[in-house]
């Protein structure tokens, strides 16, 4: 490509609305001579007609001198290029009474300052006023000049002086339209940086073509334009602070042909390959290169980009539509993107046929966002992200990157500081203390669809739901996700157990906080594996009959500097007001709840674990802190509601649309949340009103605190004492079916200092053991679902430590006491046996109907009886005697119907390490009023002992 020459011919003649242009100086017509770059007047006017071809029609200032004139149009413009001067042309062909002295001074004036600081908004409006009121008269004026006529016909009443300036700044394509009865417009209209200013010989090659072109441009579009950014979109770029690096980089039409501007930070060059053309583009500095191509339309290319020992063949990252549609943003911006981990975050994918991956983020504060990672040497700065709209957005598709690799984002403030961020919607992170970002997707193949079917055909508060509660880095430190897949389905199906409860696997960089500190909401800790692996766990835990429940942590996040705290460089995820936003517990920060985008990056993590990795439900954690304003907060440390309460709104409005979205999305799953407080309705229907005015909160299950708390301190007394503190065992009956509840004992009560489940109990060994084993089978016959931490199965003497997991050796057969510790786990195992296989201990855990006290006031033999029933009336006989004496021929009350009991269970027996006081016979009722029951039956009942009978 080479500069067009000066044009020898004369210049036409001034027709109705154009200006007149000034006489060329002698210098300026040396300088067409030898062909170097012309001044603003003259390069606004370039032409490259011979004397044979008709003159080039003079275009405004403003434009670009692409539109020629036609054959037909030559007649009126014969005189040579000495006579074409303003104050010839004005008395022999200029507009009768527009075209004076005056005019064209002023045009004059106005062609010199027609510069690229006139804005879009005053090229639109001469475009309006041009197409609107001076199409007759160009179409006049066009044919007039076909015919000869002369140039007074073409000047109407509309021809004033405002239309002429307003032709001064009509594009291009407005100047083709009026020659389009002689040649086709030209294609493209010249871009607001494309100047006469820019407009020079030089800049109108495109680099070193070695080959020609495909497509040839028609002489009209062979324009001197400058392709090189401009110097405000080039600064920002620098600075990672350009909204829509896209409609500057990559390939755009202009006058002239087709622009191609690429940012390579370190590149020595870059060429441009498009089918046969091959065109080296300009070196512009600090990475920029630039060139302009003869083509009509932008083609499909790639770059190759030389770097310092290396070439890089790569297509274009700025050629690329948004990978996002507009339905996409406007649900982010309604919080009503129940699939979000699907639009933000990194995805490998396809994108107008070429492999990539996506780069999505929501950052609205931020003033740029570039992307860095191990692709780029964790230098962001040649990777500029396209912010889409008002949606706080921000996405940019990157070819030929893959899985695998690691990234993070670089965010600049509004104050203009910068910071580099893992992505809140990371599906795999680094292993901790590591903070970055993985690309990833799935390939697995689930194969737990029985499973799936299955767990939806009975309620979760209607069915057998006995939970073992796992940590899963320290339950067999050391092994990985796989590896716990071959042995803790098999561990927890042996004991009975119908769920396990995993706390948080979500990924956090603090282990000790077990989990509960989490900054990759969307990722399973890398600890233990991938996300593949994970589902591998999950999946072998279903197909071996075994729910899986999941901690999961909407109440906080810690404040790390690298993940969610002041994300964008302002509160986005946490709260505005400081006072709502500081955890005063933890240290930690309190999500934003009334915020849309917030809210719906919470609900929909949700449904990401339940319907990615087949959760079968979810705990939620710390839920009282989040309903009450004041929670752990002194007076004036916190403000009320709209109404003068202490309830937060936001968030109870959350826990609402949470439950609800997710029992409407994934059937089967269950939410259970641990709440210390007697909130009104934790598992009352979202739609269903209480007493206070709200919905309930639509929770499945609720932990009961309070049951967990009594019994546990009526336990740790001496037995001597326990008739005094007999009412903590009887008052949970008092609420029991206020919720739906399940009764914990979990790793809260096995740390800091609390001691292990045995280590509660009073006494010396044996009687610990006693203690522990009579806890455990009044606990799973009470109503309401059970809830036991690793190793307290097996009565470990050491609280637990996340640093060596439970004291497995205590069931070595070459330990001593081995027996006593086995003997307990048995007894887990036979309690969760009967209890699946007796739906008088299940069925009715929400029904009153399912719970009858047979003695609750014994407070001085320290015994409690209860039946269970199940909806036909079957019943099970509970009797636990929490004192240390054998007490014989203890009589009590029973139905008359039942014509002998057996015992089922006896945590007293051998087996278990007990001293093996039992009724082994069937125990036959007696027609002796008991209780206020018709019949009675008398029983042997063993030391600090539980005792299940069932109808024989």
């Amino acid at each position: 490509m080479t500069p067009r020459p000066e044009s020898s011919g004369s210049r036409p003649k001034g027709t109705a609305g154009e200006k007149i242009p000034e006489q060329p100086t002698a210098a300026q017509k040396k300088s067409a001579a030898k062909k170097t770059t012309v001044p603003k007047q003259a390069a606004a006017k370039k032409a490259t007609a011979p004397a044979k071809k008709a003159a080039v029609k003079k275009t405004p200032a403003a434009q670009s001198p692409a539109a020629k004139a036609t054959a037909k149009k030559a007649a009126p413009a014969k005189t040579t290029a000495k006579k074409a001067v303003a104050k010839k042309a004005a008395p022999e062909k200029a507009t009768a009474k527009k075209t004076t002295a005056e005019k064209v001074a002023a045009t004059k004036a106005t062609a010199e300052k027609a510069t690229a600081k006139k804005t879009a908004a005053k090229k639109a409006t001469a475009k309006k006023t041009t197409a609107k009121k001076a199409t007759a008269t160009k179409a006049t004026a066009t044919k007039a000049v076909a015919k000869k006529a002369t140039t007074k016909k073409a000047v109407t009443k509309k021809a004033t002086t405002a239309k002429a300036a307003a032709a001064k700044t009509t594009a291009t394509k407005t100047t083709a339209a009026r020659t389009t009865a002689a040649k086709p417009p030209a294609k493209k209209a010249p871009t607001k940086k494309a100047t006469a200013k820019k407009a020079t010989a030089g800049a109108a090659t495109a680099g070193k073509a070695t080959t020609a072109a495909a497509q040839t441009v028609p002489p009209e579009m062979e324009i001197a334009v400058s392709p090189a950014v401009g110097a405000a979109d080039r600064g920002r770029l620098l600075n990672g602070t350009h909204h829509n690096p896209h409609s500057v980089l990559g390939a755009h039409p202009v006058p002239g042909g087709i622009a191609f501007r690429a940012f390579r930070p370190y590149a020595l060059s870059v060429t441009v390959v498009a089918g046969e053309v091959r065109a080296e583009l300009q070196d512009d500095g600090e990475g920029f290169f630039s060139g302009l191509l003869p083509l009509r339309e932008v083609p499909e290319y790639r770059l190759l980009v030389e770097y310092e020992g290396t070439v890089l063949d790569t297509e274009d990252a700025y050629r690329f539509l948004p990978t996002l549609g507009d339905l996409d943003l406007h649900l982010i911006g309604e919080g009503r993107h129940e699939e979000l981990w699907t639009a933000l975050g990194a995805h490998p994918m396809t994108h107008q046929g070429v492999t990539g991956t996506r780069f999505s983020v929501w950052a609205p504060n931020a003033l740029g966002v570039r992307v860095a990672g191990t692709f780029n040497f964790w230098d962001g700065t040649g990777h500029v992200m396209r912010s889409l709209g008002s949606s706080g957005v921000w996405e940019l598709f990157l070819p030929d990157i893959g899985e695998g690799e690691l990234y993070k984002f670089e965010i600049t403030r509004p104050d203009g500081s910068k910071t580099m961020r893992a992505d809140p919607v990371a599906r795999r992170t680094e292993v901790p203390p590591a903070t970055s970002s993985v690309i990833t997707s799935s390939r697995y193949e689930w194969g737990d669809a029985e499973w799936l079917d299955r767990r939806a055909q009975a309620p979760a508060h209607e069915a057998p739901f006995s939970v073992y509660e796992v940590h899963l880095p320290s339950w067999r430190p050391g092994l990985t996700y796989r590896q716990l897949a071959e042995q803790l389905p098999r561990y927890v199906k042996d004991l009975g157990f119908t769920h396990v409860e995993l706390m948080p696997v979500a990924e956090h960089p603090f282990g000790g906080s077990w989990g509960y500190q989490v900054t990759g909401f969307y990722a399973p800790t890398a600890r233990l594996g991938t996300p593949d692996d994970f589902r591998y766990l999950i999946d072998s835990l279903h197909q071996a009959g075994i729910g899986v429940l999941m901690d999961w942590v909407p109440a906080h996040f810690p404040r790390d500097d690298w993940a969610l705290a002041e994300f964008d460089g302002r509160p986005l995820y946490e709260h505005a007001d400081p006072l709502r936003a500081a955890h005063p517990d933890w240290g930690t920060l309190e999500f934003d709840y009334g915020r849309n985008e917030v809210r719906n990056f919470l609900v929909a993590n949700a449904l990401y674990w339940c319907e990615e990795f087949h959760i079968d439900g979810l705990r939620v954690d710390a839920v009282a802190s989040m309903l009450y304003l004041d929670y752990s907060r002194e007076p004036g440390q916190w403000t009320p509601n709209e109404h003068g309460g202490r309830e937060n709104l936001d968030a109870v409005a959350f826990l609402q649309e949470m439950n609800a979205t997710v029992y409407r999305r994934v059937p089967g799953v269950v939410t259970i949340a641990e709440e210390s407080t007697a909130w009104d309705g934790v598992t009352r229907a979202t739609h269903h009103k209480g007493p206070s005015g709200f919905g309930g909160l639509g929770f499945g299950l609720k932990w009961n605190m309070g049951w967990m708390h009594d019994s546990l301190q009526y336990m740790s007394h001496e037995p001597v004492y326990r008739k005094y503190h007999h009412h903590e065992m009887t008052f949970s009956m008092v609420y029991a079916y206020s919720e739906n509840y399940v009764l914990p004992i979990s790793h809260d009560e096995v740390v800091h200092g609390k001691g292990s489940l045995v280590s509660k109990m009073p006494g010396d060994w044996w009687q610990q053991r006693a203690n522990h084993r009579a806890y455990l089978g009044f606990m799973w016959a009470h109503p309401g679902k059970q809830l036991l931490f690793m190793g307290q199965e097996f009565a470990q003497g050491a609280e637990w430590s996340e640093a060596h997991g439970p004291d497995w050796w205590l069931l070595d057969p070459g330990y001593g006491a081995e027996p006593e510790h086995r003997g307990v786990r048995d007894l887990v195992r036979d309690l969760n046996t009967v209890y699946r296989a007796t739906p008088a201990l299940w069925r009715l855990d929400t029904d009153p109907a399912g719970f009858e006290w047979v003695v609750g006031d014994a407070a001085e033999d320290n015994v409690l009886a209860f039946l269970r029933l199940d909806p036909e009336g079957n019943p099970l006989l509970s009797v636990s005697n929490f004192a240390p004496v054998v007490r014989q021929d203890y009589r009590l009350g029973v139905p008359e119907d039942v014509p002998a009991w057996h015992e089922a269970v006896n945590t007293d027996a051998a087996v278990y390490g007990g001293s093996d006081v039992t009724n082994p016979d069937p125990v036959k009722p007696e027609a002796q009023p008991w209780h206020g029951r018709p019949a009675s039956i008398r029983l042997t009942l063993p030391p600090l002992s539980t005792v299940w009978l069932r109808p024989a």
